[in-house]
């Protein structure tokens, strides 16, 4: 049974990580596909898991900008957490922000609102993920958001959505055709993705919608500094793409730098030095990424060295330099070049997971064997290990699945291995192969529903969207640092007169 997880007071201690008898404590922080794969791979073993996370969802991201543009519900891409770990008995989750990670007293300091815990661990596995890097520019936030949350692809759709309702009320043709002018910044698979479904939206879904404009006349401009589009893919598919994007009416500007950005425009400069401005309103950013703030912490703590991006190197089976009972897994990572997506964490939290339950299983190997002689006590590790399932010794090996981006309706790119494919048949593949890595049945069947009525007919079933929805981030901006959301009745004291 598992031990009782305590008061959840502020700034204690869990009563479940301390006393005699208790088992090993493995603390998860994430609940994306690292964190979350590892804790599923620890299932049935003599281990209690608590996994914090600062959303109580999964958020199947690759999906994300199906949210945006109407196709999907966040549900659909982002099930509860507590009710995929529902069945597993060992794993509770936890709601905070992790802001503090105490090497050497092996805890872990969480908050949410005005709450904070402080929880122990004896194994870590740090999971958090990144965010979205604007290369310095974090003020242009304001107006391109990007593609990392539900917060951001929610207020994403009201923008999209939002613009072409203004365009209908407007008077002024140069007015009009800055609210139908929509730029998605950065090239590789969630530009391309974003940018034919913006593309998709004004010229099948919404084009007899209307009566004072044709959304079928709004630019869709995809942008990037680079010099190709899904410079991953190589360049042949990369050539594909750009064809397919101008087939549906994405005008493709590369070697575009982004050098500003306000409220209805954004200025970019190109190769030779010379600027330009495109007028427009509606903006999204899908260009950089930056992993967790936590992982300075941790190398500050341990000496280990960061990327440029923040990823922190870590030793060859994903633990942290000079703390074996702390692991690294998906985006925070920086080894042997290894790419940022969901496969590398998926498979991170899985060998984790086996290499924890093969060091409790040496120890208690150990145990057991103390009275023996030293052949018998080799020999005996090694039935353990092998029972456990343990890596013997070996280093975490990527194994790459491939990479597909889908264009628009019916059409995809796909590199696997050597094989490189394009059109229908690699849709197909991107069909399944996303159908697949989403969590449970429900959201399989009601996703395959939203996309029928999307692919096959005009519709977007997803397209409520709310004023508050789009000016949050603005709100919160303007409130400013000093803001400090609570549930705790915290009146105002008025001088008295």
């Amino acid at each position: 049974m598992r031990q009782p997880s305590g008061r959840c007071k502020a700034g204690s201690v869990d009563e479940n990580t301390t006393g005699a008898g208790r088992r090993h404590q493995v603390v998860v922080i994430g609940s994306g596909f690292g964190g979350l794969f590892t804790t599923q791979s620890l299932k049935g073993a003599d281990v209690d898991v608590t996994l914090i996370a600062k959303t109580t969802h999964h958020l199947f991201q690759p999906l994300l900008y199906q949210v945006a543009t109407g196709i999907l519900s966040e549900g659909e891409i982002a099930p509860s957490t507590r009710e995929i770990l529902s069945r597993q008995r060992n794993a509770q989750v936890l709601l905070g922000e992790v802001t503090g990670i105490d090497l050497t007293s092996h805890t872990v300091t969480s908050t949410v609102l005005d709450q904070t815990r402080v929880t122990a661990y004896d194994s870590l596995v740090v999971a958090a993920g990144a965010g979205q890097s604007y290369f310095g520019h974090d003020e242009y936030s304001r107006f391109a958001p990007g593609m990392k949350s539900i917060d951001d692809a929610l207020e994403l759709r009201g923008r999209i959505f939002g613009s072409f309702e203004l365009a209908e009320l407007v008077e002024a043709d140069a007015e009009r055709a800055r609210l139908m002018t929509f730029v998605v910044i950065g090239a590789g698979p969630t530009g391309v993705e974003m940018a034919g479904q913006i593309a998709e939206l004004a010229h099948r879904t919404l084009r007899h919608e209307f009566r004072r404009v044709d959304p079928r006349q709004a630019r869709v401009i995809l942008l990037d500094a680079a010099p190709a589009v899904l410079g991953t893919f190589g360049d042949h598919l990369g050539a594909k793409a750009v064809a397919k994007l101008n087939m549906i009416g994405v005008e493709v500007q590369l070697g575009a730098k982004v050098v500003g950005m306000d409220g209805t425009g954004i200025e970019v400069e190109d190769d030779q030095g010379r600027r330009r401005r495109i007028e427009s309103v509606c903006k999204v950013w899908a260009a950089g990424v930056s992993a967790s703030p936590l992982g300075r912490q941790l190398a500050e703590q341990s000496g280990a060295g960061l990327d440029r991006a923040g990823r922190i190197e870590v030793e060859p089976d994903l633990s942290l330099p000079g703390h074996p009972e702390v692991f690294v897994v998906g985006d925070m990572i920086a080894l042997n070049g290894m790419p940022g997506v969901a496969q590398v964490a998926i498979q991170g939290g899985r060998y984790v997971a086996r290499q924890i339950k093969a060091r409790l299983a040496g120890k208690s190997a150990e145990a057991r064997l103390a009275g023996k002689s030293a052949e018998a006590r080799l020999a005996g590790k090694s039935a353990e290990a092998r029972l456990a399932g343990e890596p013997d010794g070996q280093p975490f090996r990527y194994h790459d699945k491939g990479s597909l981006a889908t264009i628009s309706r019916f059409s995809a790119v796909a590199s696997i291995g050597r094989l490189r494919l394009s059109g229908f048949t690699a849709w197909l593949m991107w069909l399944a192969v996303h159908l697949f890595y989403l969590i449970g049945f429900k959201n399989r069947l009601t996703t395959l529903l939203h996309w029928a009525v999307s692919f096959v007919g005009r519709g977007r079933s997803e397209r409520t969207v709310t004023q508050q929805q789009i000016f949050a981030r603005q709100a919160l901006d303007q409130l400013g640092e000093d803001f400090a959301p609570t549930l705790s009745p915290r009146p105002r004291q008025h001088p008295q007169s």
